[in-house]
């Protein structure tokens, strides 16, 4: 088994995200030793730009030293979601949505032809037959209320890609009652087979 495991929270060693991230690694590796790697991607994902366009989705055959750049990080950002089995995603909410630099590795990594693709019967997702796992995280966003923009669009974009077997670990409430939030990320933590 090969484990893709992406933190994203801003907040370094206070964060919750982090935390549960490596409660579900340490679920899934105490059977076994599979093979993990691991991205911050608090560390930097770069935007994609009219060069990033020209390069990965347009293509040319004579790419610039920049464009070139820009093909070798989204390739080595695909490569990793292509070699998992399994994905666990830190998923803080900052203001209702996911963090800027989640939505950064997700536009990197949808690439038409590669990761999903337009038929006849509609977009198909490519990266069939993984897993994710989603540690979600907010101080007062429920998950899955009206406020949350966040969990839908992280669980459609998956879907989009063909990643259809998600499971979230929810801690959120915890700027009301931490405790209680903290109790409902053990239980569904409890229920993730490794």
């Amino acid at each position: 088994m090969h484990i893709l495991h992406l933190d994203s929270a801003i907040t370094a060693d206070a964060s919750v995200s982090r935390q549960l991230t490596a409660d579900i690694m340490a679920k899934l590796t105490a059977q076994g030793t599979p093979t993990v790697t691991y991205r911050d991607l608090n560390e930097g994902v770069p935007a994609i730009d009219t060069t990033w366009f020209q390069a990965v989705r347009v293509g040319t055959d004579s790419p610039t030293p920049e464009q070139q750049d820009r093909i070798a990080t989204s390739d080595a950002l695909l490569a990793e979601v292509q070699a998992a089995d399994v994905i666990v995603i830190g998923l803080p909410v900052y203001n209702f949505a996911i963090p800027a630099q989640l939505k950064n590795w997700l536009d990197q990594i949808a690439r038409a032809g590669v990761t999903f693709r337009y038929t006849a019967d509609g977009p198909e997702g490519l990266l069939t037959g993984k897993r994710a796992i989603i540690a979600y995280t907010a101080a007062g966003t429920p998950m899955g209320s009206d406020l949350d923009y966040a969990s839908g669009y992280l669980r459609h974009m998956l879907g989009f890609m063909g990643i259809t077997d998600v499971t979230f670990v929810p801690a959120d409430g915890l700027a009301f009652d931490r405790e209680a939030g903290m109790a409902r990320a053990q239980a569904a933590l409890d229920q993730i087979a490794a």
